[in-house]
């Protein structure tokens, strides 16, 4: 009998290069635009416009990250978090709610929002893509017709200052709302890496089939990230109200690229081939310091669209790439393992 043959021994280089290669990049990209900008980028100006700026788009892909482990797509992010802020507006400014209940209602909302598209996805039996999409046309339509197709505009005494300070308020010398991000990336990561529904949904996303076998509720747990997700989508809708202090009934739909673009992207880094809460922050990072660069070097308007949406396809192919090396690699860890004893009856 021949012997088995052993196990390739891993490359550590290979595994740091993909895990960190895109905090690498982030860092190289701050030091060439420091370089060709000394006077104007390495500042703190800058610093404070990046975590003030990408706030929100770090929170919508943070809330696009969660279905994407589960195997599924959100495509009513941007609608839904135009309605949420519409919303936000039309409670305070036209029907005098306070600002606490309105904001409350309207997250309240946005999981309910998110429990529809899960329902809808995984009981009616419906494409994610196709799905979301439908709704998110229905979401836009609510938009429309809470606004009459126009905007939302304060009185003279302006939104409640307690309202406003909910973004434009400052903490340890930063922007709060770049504190909002790394607590909701904390709790995440939490959720995903060190709790078992984190570990039953990464299951649900690889395979649902073995997921079935496990006796995990597959449908039940798509839900639950729908409505995560949509939990956070009405977070940040409040957030932007407090940001934007105007009702704009199409603002939403911008948000809606950044969003896939650092959730794809953030699935190639920390955790190459698997959607991750850091892997996220770090793509978002990458994302804002590019933008920043770009835009102080003077590139006209249309290259924030062309770079988004070049880098989404970029994100989609080395996430694939990621995930097909993950794969292999676990098939062939498998195919070199020596067979253990038979069980004893």
């Amino acid at each position: 009998m021949t012997a088995p043959t052993p196990p390739r021994p891993r490359r550590p280089g290979g595994h740091l290069v993909g895990a960190y290669g895109l905090l690498a990049l982030t860092l190289l990209l701050v030091l060439v635009f420091s370089l060709a900008l000394p006077r104007t980028f390495p500042t703190l100006d800058t610093l404070d416009s990046v975590l003030s700026s990408q706030s929100i788009p770090a929170i919508l892909a943070l809330a696009a990250t969660i279905p994407i482990v589960t195997g599924a797509f959100d495509l009513s992010l941007g609608y839904a978090l135009g309605l949420a802020h519409v919303m936000v507006m039309e409670l305070i400014v036209n029907e005098g709610w306070p600002w606490p209940l309105a904001a409350l209602t309207v997250i309240a909302g946005g999981a309910g929002v998110g429990v529809l598209n899960g329902v809808i996805v995984e009981y009616g039996r419906i494409d994610s893509f196709i799905a979301t999409l439908g709704t998110g046309s229905m979401l836009y339509a609510v938009t429309g017709w809470v606004t009459d197709g126009g905007r939302i505009v304060p009185g003279p005494e302006g939104l409640p200052p307690a309202f406003t300070d909910l973004y434009d308020s400052s903490f340890l010398g930063l922007p709060v709302p770049a504190f909002y991000v790394l607590a909701l990336t904390a709790v995440l990561w939490l959720v995903l890496e060190r709790l078992p529904l984190g570990r039953y949904l990464y299951v649900v996303g690889s395979n649902p089939r073995a997921a079935d076998l496990l006796g995990i509720p597959t449908r039940r747990y798509t839900v639950y990230a729908f409505t995560a997700s949509g939990l956070v989508v009405g977070i940040a809708g409040v957030l932007l109200a407090a940001q934007q202090q105007i009702g704009n009934p199409s603002v939403g739909l911008d948000y809606l690229l950044p969003a896939f673009a650092g959730a794809l992207l953030g699935a190639t880094a920390i955790k190459p081939g698997r959607p991750n809460a850091l892997g996220t922050l770090v793509a978002v990072t990458v994302l804002a310091v590019g933008l920043t660069g770009i835009g102080q070097l003077g590139a006209d308007f249309w290259t924030v669209p062309l770079f988004y949406g070049g880098t989404l396809l970029l994100a989609v192919g080395l996430a694939g790439y990621a995930a097909r090396r993950r794969l292999s690699g676990g098939v062939r860890a498998a195919r070199d393992t020596p067979p253990g004893p038979a069980p004893s009856p």
